[in-house]
């Protein structure tokens, strides 16, 4: 079932269960598919419906650290739990230790061995790999581990 179609029928439930923070989230979900759809002027497929979900998962992390930042704590919490229900939707997250072996994996692999200059090279290599293998990562983590590796930390 695509993923609109999915998040449409959440939609109802959540419509029928009386659930509005959920329903909220939902619609707009739904709403930022649409647009992404009419865009592209094609209906999208799982790859490009995810891209449009870890976009808005990267904006609510940015809101709740300006929230953060301004005190709002009410607010921050709301879009954490909106990225939660967000996540549900997406592959599993890949875990820092995993993302640290995908970083060495990918510089193991290039010759002659890459030094700071090459961290562009290797976060292209490594993001590669996560996307091979379907891996839902996030690329400031990515970055933080290439430095560490390519630093010698």
């Amino acid at each position: 079932m695509p993923l609109i179609d999915q998040i449409q029928k959440d939609i109802v439930a959540a419509m029928k269960a009386r659930e509005e923070h959920r329903l909220s989230t939902l619609r707009l979900v739904k709403t930022a598919l649409k647009n992404r759809e009419i865009d592209k002027m094609a209906p999208l497929d799982d790859k490009e419906s995810q891209q449009v979900l870890s976009t808005l998962i990267k904006q609510r992390k940015d809101s709740i650290e300006q929230f953060t930042k301004g005190g709002r704590q009410e607010m921050a919490d709301k879009e954490a739990a909106e990225i939660k229900l967000i996540e549900t939707y997406l592959p599993k997250s890949a875990s820092e230790e995993e993302i640290a072996a995908g970083v060495k994996a990918a510089i193991a692999e290039m010759t002659p061995s890459p030094t700071m200059k090459d961290m562009g090279n290797v976060m292209k290599q490594a993001m590669a790999r996560f996307a091979a293998a379907g891996m839902r990562v996030d690329g400031k983590v990515v970055s933080e581990a290439v430095k560490r590796e390519l630093s010698g930390g």
